[in-house]
Parts: C-alpha cells; structure tokens; sequence
C-alpha cells in the first residue's frame, strides 16, 4: 500500500484524522534528520541545523547539571491542549515522578520546561500558537532562543492561555531560572548567531 493509499483509506475511514493516526503516517515518510511536529493540525517538518542543534545541546548540558538523564528529553512528542497539537520541543524537561500515558506519550500535565530554539521556517509556531499551547497547559516556564535575533525570550507564570511575565536576555547574559522551580541561570555566552 502506498502512503496515497493509506491516507485516502484514513481520510474515507473518518473525517478527521487522530494525532496518533497522523504521526504514524508520518514516521513511515519523514527522512532521516527530519524534525516532525503537528500545530493546530498543520504538519511542520523542518532540518536539524548545526546552530539549532548547538543551541538545544548548550540547553541540555546545563539542565543535565542539575537534573538526571531521564527527565531531560529532546525532541520527544508530547500532546498539548489545543487541536490537534502534538509537539517535539527541542528540549523538554518532565517532573520527578512523571509517567507516560497509556500510549507510551509524557503528559503535559508533567512538562515543567520547554525550550524552543528558532527556526526560520517555524518561528511563528514558537512565538504564537506553541506558546498559547504551552500557557494552556500550565508549562511554569517557557525559553525561547532565537538564534537570529541573538536573544532569549523567558515566559513564565501561565494563566489563560498566556504568561504573564516575559523577560528577554541578549545572548551573552545569563537567563535567571531561580525566579522559577527550575533553580538555575542558563549562561548564553556559547550560543550561536544565525
């Protein structure tokens, strides 16, 4: 069968597909070092760049002084309130004691971080419907890194749908996570310009 036909016979098997119907079609056609994530049911594939990747890894690094292996994760699918949004953050950290669902997914109930590292192609998402997503949610603090702005963007306090509180570091600075649970300053002095 080809991926036509399996999309055809889903389409004529319901009106609208499930994101565990969509991401399993996806895992079968997405090449490899392809990032796949579904916002408000628009399907978003974009390359993995050496910045983007230096980014998320700087992040990881710094978050892994503090926390253990398995709560950190990069890139794993979580599903967020909205429709049909299923995300890959780029860099996800869950709370101590967090289970995965009976799909085998974390629960968003349980993200107590996420950073975003800009993407051209993508940036909107960050910026708009993921962050609405992740305020929904109740995600205590939300990182943005923009790599073509030089800049981090930090949101915490959701309510709403929204954060109430944004703060913006030039990459060069420290972002202060002490304010948050999180108990850190991220150093942004490595982080690549695009």
């Amino acid at each position: 069968m080809t991926v036509l036909e399996d999309r055809i016979e889903m389409a004529e098997a319901d009106d609208e597909l499930t994101l565990d119907e969509l991401f399993e079609s996806l895992e079968r056609t997405t090449p490899e070092g392809y990032k796949v994530e579904i916002v408000e049911g628009a399907i978003f594939m974009s390359p993995q760049r050496d910045t983007h990747w230096e980014i998320i890894l700087d992040i990881v690094e710094q978050l892994r002084t503090k926390y253990p292996r398995k709560r950190v994760k990069s890139d794993v699918r979580v599903d967020y309130p909205g429709h049909l949004n299923g995300f890959a953050s780029d860099v996800t950290l869950v709370a101590e004691g967090a289970e995965k669902n009976e799909k085998g997914l974390w629960r968003c109930q349980d993200i107590e971080f996420v950073a975003e590292v800009i993407s051209k192609g993508t940036a909107h998402n960050d910026y708009g419907p993921k962050k609405t997503a992740y305020a929904l949610a109740e995600v205590p603090v939300y990182l943005i890194a923009d790599p073509y702005q030089g800049k981090c963007h930090l949101y915490t306090q959701p309510k709403d749908g929204d954060y109430l509180t944004e703060t913006t570091v030039v990459f060069g600075g420290g972002v202060d996570l002490n304010v948050t649970d999180i108990g850190l300053t991220l150093k942004t002095d490595e982080f690549p310009r695009d």
